[in-house]
């Protein structure tokens, strides 16, 4: 009888999630409040074109390892060296997390400790340059990072930061940077970028660095899934330190990766530390201390799922979504920076149409579009404002939408931004007719194409909570 009942009420779910859905039901009566506000954005979630182009989505055993009991271990320091007792099991998970790191990227080094891909690059760079020491990046307006060497950021005030910009078309100009490369003689040249979609050389960056006895570190945060999965070209072995975060298109949590491939053991500026324990030194202790287990086990997860042909099949796809949708909005009139994209991303510059980057994120944010304003080359307006749109394909690729979907998007899109009306910079109105209309057909969009495994919010279809 015992078996037979045991049989009618299902398998006993393992003792971790028995505890993740405890602690559920308990926030739930306990909290209410806060709980409606975590059923609120999963409605949001499941309900709106998120094309940011710095997101992706976790998929929930991501979520569920991210909410691990690992949360309530503290251990600073590296597996086999701990600071404190109790790190048995979760010395094994990093040691998974670095397996899986070194797999996914063909690295030979990973260290994946750091809370974000900001502070993986301030410990690289810390590690790398004394201060007042020169680097050499892209330049904020052109599509780089803060972290880059931007002037609002520490790592423009505690180095000698020089930017590099764009050539005519739009292009990261080589010629250029080898020529203040020479002129600088940095001691790391920084390639990559945050809002730029074309490839990135970084064959012809490690010759620059080679002739001006530099090191060389790729940030690859935007484009980590697309090198994973051979869909733009790999720096693993040409830089020699790469870093990445794992939300932005790696389907993983907030938390970034220190990799290295065939420079690991190349020595560090005092001639004698190979790379490999230089890094390991900058995250810990020098600019981190107890890292986030619980986190850990989350990327350890994505990394795994990463070497999946799903995976791999979503990395293809969200190519070819970017350049559909790039040639959508261009064949409607709209100004495609570069004229198109190589990778995930479509930059828009919306001085044609007067209005400004905030005007056009909030009018399609109420139409359920998330796209979000970017500075753009020669931007005179803030940085709260901007001339810019950035808009992503990561999310609309992982719902599996394909070239239909993009073209539906482009209507979408452009049926808000020719409604629009700008009263300035930051305020607008819209006719409701178009909003209602424009939001009607996201949701059916997003209803036939669901985040995978992501269940329907309770809350009704368009409910929100009050804040």
């Amino acid at each position: 009888m015992a078996d037979a009942a045991h049989g009618a009420a299902g398998p006993t779910p393992p003792p971790h999630l028995a505890l993740l859905n405890e602690g559920f039901a308990a926030l739930r009566e306990a909290d209410p409040d806060l709980a409606a506000l975590l059923d609120a954005e999963l409605d949001q979630q499941c309900s709106t074109l998120a094309m940011v182009a710095s997101s992706s989505v976790a998929d929930p055993s991501v979520l569920a390892a991210a909410g691990a009991v690992l949360s309530n271990v503290t251990a600073e320091g590296y597996p086999g060296a701990r600071y404190h007792p109790g790190s048995r099991y979760f010395d094994e998970v990093e040691r998974l997390a670095v397996a899986r790191a070194r797999a996914a990227f063909g690295a030979q080094y990973a260290n994946v400790q750091s809370h974000s891909c900001s502070s993986a690059n301030l410990s690289v760079l810390m590690s790398l340059l004394p201060p007042g020491g020169v680097l050499l990046g892209l330049g904020l307006d052109s599509g780089g990072h803060l972290t880059h060497g931007s002037a609002a950021s520490v790592t423009g005030r505690h180095f000698l930061a020089v930017s590099y910009g764009l050539d005519p078309h739009g292009r990261i100009d080589l010629d250029e940077v080898r020529r203040l490369a020479h002129a600088h003689r940095p001691g790391v040249v920084l390639a990559g970028a945050s809002a730029y979609p074309r490839r990135i050389d970084f064959a012809r960056f490690r010759a620059v660095a080679d002739e001006v006895g530099a090191y060389l570190v790729a940030d690859i945060s935007h484009i980590a899934g697309l090198v994973a999965a051979g869909e733009h070209p790999s720096p693993i072995d040409l830089a020699h330190v790469t870093t990445t975060s794992t939300y932005k298109q790696l389907g993983g949590p907030r938390g970034g990766l220190i990799l290295s491939g065939a420079e690991h053991r190349t020595p560090g500026p005092d001639g004698r530390t190979p790379l490999s324990d230089l890094m390991d030194r900058a995250v810990f202790p020098r600019s981190q201390g107890t890292p986030s287990p619980a986190s850990i086990a989350a990327k350890a997860r994505a990394l795994g799922l990463l070497r999946t042909e799903s995976a791999r099949w979503a990395a293809r796809l969200i190519v070819e979504n970017a350049r559909a949708l790039a040639d959508g909005l261009a064949r409607r009139g709209h100004r495609v920076l570069t004229g198109g994209t190589d990778n995930h991303m479509v930059v828009l510059d919306l001085r044609p149409s007067g209005i400004s980057g905030l005007v056009a994120e909030r009018a399609l944010e109420g139409c359920g579009i998330l796209a979000n304003r970017n500075r753009i080359p020669g931007d005179t307006r803030s940085a709260q404002v901007t001339s810019g749109l950035r808009l992503g394909t990561n999310i609309l690729a992982q719902r599996g939408m394909g070239a239909s979907e993009m073209g539906q998007c482009v209507e979408l899109i452009d049926a808000v931004l020719r409604a629009v009306i700008s009263v300035d910079d930051t305020t607008h109105t819209l006719d409701p007719r178009v909003q209602r209309a424009v939001r009607a057909e996201v949701r059916e969009l997003c209803a036939r194409f669901p985040l995978p495994g992501y269940p329907t919010s309770n809350l009704p279809t368009g409910s929100e909570v009050p804040l």
